[in-house]
């Protein structure tokens, strides 16, 4: 009880000319110069991302032809990405907390650098298997650090969109990687690959570290520096200041992290919503889609090229119109309508197989399922590819922050990896039934967020995370 007399304390006292925690500083109307070269500079790693995750369509042929590698092996090479990932995952949230947002940027790129210089001077397929697991034992760590570094330097009225920024980025790389691997070699690809890398590793030197990160480990001179570095000279930030380092010591005091505390009962509902909506977004079939999206537009009777590359050029324009209306129209709306867009497509997917089934037509089947697999790939780039991140960083308290960023994110790369893994054999079993599975699980992202995910737009991260974290 006494915890829960603690956390109303949090929302419920303000000061003068203060509306609620982080009323001052964190509600800035503008962002600075720093605020946009940090997030670019975090962003580079979801750049990366997209390359790592675009780099094995166009290689393909390439590196089976040059190193003899057979199907099978491929097929290693492509998925054993995840496999890093999830090891990279598991201790992301510890590494984050206890060497800090700037660090751990550094940290992970010099596994990607590893990993792309290895797949680059690859002599047989052991070494480009331990460059893609290097990779995503790295992008492991970025997942769950950019969103959470964005979240944690913006001003609230901008968080939303900036976080938004490294899906946007991400999609930039993918696109890079499909368009330029058809004119390079995959050595020279795979360079290509690293240059994001080695620009974050460099950029990392000139943006600050995060202040609630400094706030944990009680640096109270540095958490005000910093903060006036990310708002501005002119700018009053002494009560954001007070309010992170009050909130900090707050709920450092309720209990000491461990892992378990994740689990208690006042952490509940964030839990949920974080876990929750990673899954069912991974469940709703994404990467199935985009992991063999040559295979359903083969199986539909269009052109693979065609629908690889409209499947991927759409992604870029949806996500931009992401970053624009993340702090436009709130967490919530976004998500329960690209989750309806997302539903449709799938069932427009599901459809077209169902009519191929009965009555042989291609012509219809193609259009179908072009149309439904653009409308599922832009719904998913809008809304639910990015705002799942962005609440992430949001919701967790900074006791269990690492902790549970960990959790989520080593859930996500689980529930994709079932999702990639199970897909053939379900196409195989039903190729309209897996879209009207993935069509009904959209769905339920509707109910879900409409039932237990909160509003987060404009609110103060402080604000947020006592408010989840209420005991009656």
């Amino acid at each position: 009880m006494e915890e829960g007399l603690v956390t109303t304390s949090l929302l419920g006292e303000e000061k003068p000319g203060n509306s609620g925690i982080g009323g001052h500083g964190g509600g800035s109307s503008s962002f600075t110069a720093t605020v946009v070269l940090s997030t670019c500079v975090a962003s580079c790693g979801s750049f990366a991302y997209g390359c790592a995750y675009g780099y094995s369509s166009p290689a393909e042929s390439g590196i089976m032809d040059d190193l003899g590698l057979s199907t099978a092996q491929y097929s290693v090479f492509g998925s054993i990405l995840t496999i890093g990932g999830v090891f990279g995952a598991l201790i992301s949230g510890k590494v984050a907390d206890f060497i800090g947002r700037r660090c751990t940027m550094w940290f992970f790129e010099v596994f990607c650098i590893i990993g792309w210089f290895l797949i680059v001077f690859a002599k047989g397929s052991w070494w480009l298997d331990i460059g893609r697991v290097s990779l995503g034992f790295g992008f492991g760590l970025h997942c769950y650090l950019a969103p959470i570094y964005i979240a944690e330097i913006t001003p609230k009225n901008f968080r939303g969109g900036f976080t938004a920024v490294t899906q946007l980025t991400a999609c930039c790389g993918l696109l890079l990687m499909y368009s330029v691997g058809n004119f390079v070699s995959w050595r020279m690809l795979a360079l290509i690959g690293a240059i994001p890398c080695l620009v974050q590793i460099v950029g990392v030197f000139f943006i600050p570290e995060s202040p609630r990160w400094l706030a944990k480990f009680g640096k109270a001179k540095e958490v005000e520096a910093t903060l006036q570095r990310l708002r501005g000279k002119n700018v009053d930030v002494s009560q954001e200041a007070a309010d992170i380092r009050d909130y900090t010591e707050t709920f450092q005091c309720l209990s000491e992290p461990r892992f378990l505390d994740v689990f208690q009962r006042k952490y509940a509902h964030s839990l949920i919503v974080g876990v929750g909506l990673m899954c069912l977004v991974q469940f709703g079939g994404t990467n199935g889609i985009s992991y063999y999206a040559s295979s359903i537009f083969e199986k539909a009777g269009s052109s693979t090229s065609i629908g690889t590359t409209t499947m991927a050029a759409i992604q870029i324009p949806f996500s931009a119109l992401s970053v624009l209306l993340m702090d436009k129209l709130g967490r919530r709306p976004l998500l329960m309508i690209t989750a309806v867009g997302a539903c449709l497509g799938s069932f427009v997917t599901g459809l077209a197989f169902l009519l191929q089934e009965v009555d042989q037509r291609k012509e219809i089947t193609s259009i179908l399922v072009l149309t439904g697999v653009v409308v599922y790939s832009a719904s998913y780039s809008m809304g639910l590819a990015s705002t799942p991140w962005v609440l992430m960083s949001e919701i967790f308290p900074i006791n269990i922050k690492g902790s549970a960023g960990s959790l989520v994110t080593v859930l996500n790369y689980f529930s994709s990896w079932i999702v990639s893994y199970a897909f053939n054999f379900l196409f195989d079993w039903s190729s309209s039934g897996v879209f009207f599975i993935f069509s009904i699980i959209c769905a339920s992202i509707t109910l879900f967020v409409s039932k237990l995910v909160p509003e987060t737009k404009g609110k103060a991260l402080e604000e947020i995370q006592a408010s989840l974290t209420l005991i009656g």
